[in-house]
């Protein structure tokens, strides 16, 4: 009999095994097992044809309703065209050079066509497609077995269709002995009405009843949910018995003076989330803390003040934001805040002032030589860099604080770096700062081992921004509007970005119909001789040597350049009240999150900001329908609700936040979050009482199966 831990090659042949493996990671039955169907169809109902998009690798159920063979015209050879249809819609099929296939791909049979969805003179086709005929004399009855009733299709990949993974499957349900340890605890099967893993498994793949894989789904949804609360309650317990080194608030200390020369009130907000800090700061355990709060909500003030209270007490505090020219910005303007509480070692310094030093891997070597010596002599107070201040030859005298300035921008393990810097083998605290507020099950489920805390109110005196949708497909006038108002702004004293998703000096790709993204270099040259002629239009991007980023940046904030043309390298921290117009080119390239971040540069001053989303995109199309929920509401919360509605669940949870497929395959962020705030308070009941797992095997087993290693080590890091 078989069981979960079994290799595949004795069960399904080499061949099959090795396909398996190289073209998914399937490497043991419980791997096969645990590789769900992404969808069912039934026996006799045909696959909507209308749901198909260029690029997907897909699997359709439709009848030939045409077979054409001809001879190309542009090179020797033959081509079989057939056209298939789910009976709304068709489909274009293209043999090249396979003239024998017009031998079994006859009028009105049935089958499984598998293939990548390209287009040909505007229309949808698959090339060379692979198939499966499921009626007719040639149809085996193992096949016909294969699709009786619910029929399960397979997420496939290039070199194994989703009918061979059935196979595949069928084959090792077949032989599957029962599971003989379910890894759940039995009180929480029966508390929560849970099948056994062994039909949970058998009804994913094979359900006899639609109700019965809808149950078989809702408990192996508690198995990934668990899986990984387990992760971060486990890690919520490593960090309450780590050491970490104790930050109290100190009186009459810089902390207390920077307080009082505050040229204005603290919101609500920032003092309860300062309070939180401060008590937080306070205890030998490690703090956790996401802060997310709108751009321009306060969040660098409240990191400010925690970093003054970890000088306060003897330590050291670092800051890291994503890119250098943000590092620099950070840097001078917690100097501009400190003032003479910030220039220790300077004439006019403050009797009780600490030193803030900026250290990125770009600096001279004098100036990075003596950036070093001040971190690890203890000179240095705060320190402000990019990820060279993880590197092993930057060393602290006594870490007390780390600030991350939009966690999101940094490597796992880079992050994981920072908590060994500590003095004496002691953990700093970790304080990390998010612009994209992020819904709750997100949180929990992302960012499970953090404490959150959000900044909701806006200061005083923050400027409205008003946001447009300039539709130049249905409107091209609106665009020499759009250029018209930079100019009236500029001629007011007033400056303006404006965005493109690229830079321009990358190689031409021809791979797709679509119009290349517009382009930094080109946009700037265009509106210089035109549009804009007579003004001061700057370039800034991600490939331009750091010293010069930093003088184009300067040049901006001086007012000594009208017209920023950028990337998205000015999306986070970049403040310059004085620009009050943002046009963002291509604007449909950009996720919803991200335009409200980059909305959030302009309006920083006493004047209102604008927003100008300028997009060939149609009304009436999805992407119109982002464009739109941009323009009606400035409430990032909101925003990032429906960024979450929008955006595959698999970016959030896999590559783009670790780099790795994602291991939840049935958990929904929108639909479970019942599932996974529960799971939670479970996972941390039993970890209370049992850290290791050691009296839940079963558990301990499942996390490795449900969770692979990689992916376990990202949450572990993370």
């Amino acid at each position: 009999m078989t069981v979960l831990d079994d290799k595949l090659t004795p069960l399904l042949g080499a061949k099959t095994a090795k396909a398996l493996s190289g073209s998914l990671g399937i490497e043991t039955v419980a791997d096969l097992l645990r590789h769900y169907p992404r969808r069912y169809d039934e026996r006799g109902s045909l696959t909507d044809i209308g749901g198909l998009e260029l690029g997907e690798h897909v699997t359709v159920m439709a009848r030939i309703e045409k077979v054409l063979r001809r001879t190309m015209r542009a090179r020797a050879g033959t081509i079989l065209e057939v056209t298939i249809t789910d009976g709304r819609r068709k489909l274009q099929l293209a043999f090249f050079n396979q003239a024998f296939r017009e031998r079994e791909l006859k009028i009105n049979k049935t089958g499984l066509f598998a293939g990548k969805v390209t287009a040909f003179r505007n229309n949808l086709q698959l090339a060379n497609p692979e198939y499966e005929l499921l009626e007719g004399d040639d149809l085996h009855e193992s096949v016909m077995d294969e699709f009786l009733g619910i029929m399960p299709v397979y997420p496939a990949a290039q070199g194994i269709q989703s009918w061979a993974i059935a196979r595949a499957v069928r084959q090792v349900l077949d032989t599957l002995d029962d599971v003989d340890e379910d890894p759940m605890p039995a009180e929480l099967l029966a508390a929560k009405k849970l099948e056994s893993l062994h039909d949970a498994l058998r009804q994913i793949h094979r359900p006899e009843s639609w109700p019965r894989l809808e149950s078989a789904k809702r408990r192996l949804k508690w198995d990934e949910a668990m899986s990984v609360q387990l992760i971060f309650a486990q890690r919520r317990h490593s960090a309450v018995t780590r050491p970490a080194p104790i930050c109290a608030p100190k009186a009459g200390g810089l902390l207390e003076a920077f307080d009082q020369r505050l040229p204005f009130e603290l919101t609500p907000g920032q003092h309860e989330v300062g309070a939180k800090i401060a008590e937080s700061l306070s205890v030998e355990h490690p703090m956790n803390l996401l802060l997310q709060g709108e751009v321009g909500s306060g969040k660098t003030i409240v990191a400010l003040r925690a970093m003054l209270q970890a000088v306060d007490s003897g330590r050291q505090a670092a800051m890291l934001a994503p890119t250098e020219v943000l590092a620099a910005q950070h840097a001078r303007s917690l100097r501009d805040m400190l003032g003479d509480l910030g220039q220790a070692g300077e004439l006019g310094a403050a009797e009780n002032a600490t030193k803030l030093t900026l250290l990125t891997g770009s600096l001279p070597a004098k100036e990075r030589k003596q950036a070093l010596l001040d971190a690890a002599s203890g000179a240095a107070g705060i320190v402000v860099g990019t990820h060279a201040l993880i590197q092993d030859t930057v060393s602290f005298a006594d870490l007390g604080l780390v600030v991350v300035d939009e966690q999101h921008r940094f490597g796992v393990e880079q992050r994981d770096a920072l908590r060994s810097r500590g003095a004496d083998g002691t953990s700093p605290h970790v304080l990390v700062m998010t612009a994209t507020p992020i819904p709750r099950t997100v949180a929990m489920t992302v960012y499970g081992d953090l404490e959150t805390a959000s900044l909701r109110d806006m200061p005083a005196g923050r400027s409205p921004i008003s946001t447009t949708v300039v539709p130049v497909a249905e409107k091209p006038k609106w665009l020499d509007r759009v250029w018209d108002r930079v100019a009236e702004d500029a001629r007011k004293g007033n400056q303006a970005y404006v965005v493109c998703p690229r830079i321009g000096d990358e190689p031409a790709s021809d791979k797709s119909d679509k119009r290349p993204p517009l382009a930094v270099l080109d946009v700037a040259e265009e509106l210089a001789a035109g549009p804009l002629q007579g003004l001061t239009v700057g370039v800034l991007h991600g490939r331009m040597p750091p010293d010069e980023k930093d003088a184009v940046m300067r040049a901006f904030a001086a007012g000594k350049v009208d017209v920023l043309v950028a990337t998205t390298v000015i999306e986070v921290g970049v403040n310059v009240p004085n620009s009050t117009v943002m046009v963002i080119m291509d604007a449909d390239r950009f996720g919803v999150s991200q335009l409200h971040q980059l909305r959030g540069r302009v309006g920083r001053g006493s004047k209102p900001g604008l927003c100008l989303l300028v997009t060939e995109a149609l009304e009436g199309t999805t992407t119109r329908e982002r464009l739109d929920a941009v323009e009606s509401t400035t409430d990032g919360f909101e925003l990032s609700q429906l960024d979450l509605e929008i955006r595959r669940e698999g970016d959030i949870l896999g590559s783009a936040q670790s780099g790795k497929r994602s291991g939840l395959k049935l958990l929904s962020l929108l639909r479970d979050e019942e599932i996974i705030a529960e799971a939670r308070t479970y996972a941390q009941e039993i970890v209370t009482e049992d850290p290791a797992l050691e009296k839940h095997s079963g558990l301990a087993r499942m996390l490795a199966t449900v969770v692979d290693a990689e992916r376990a080590e990202y949450l572990e890091k993370s």
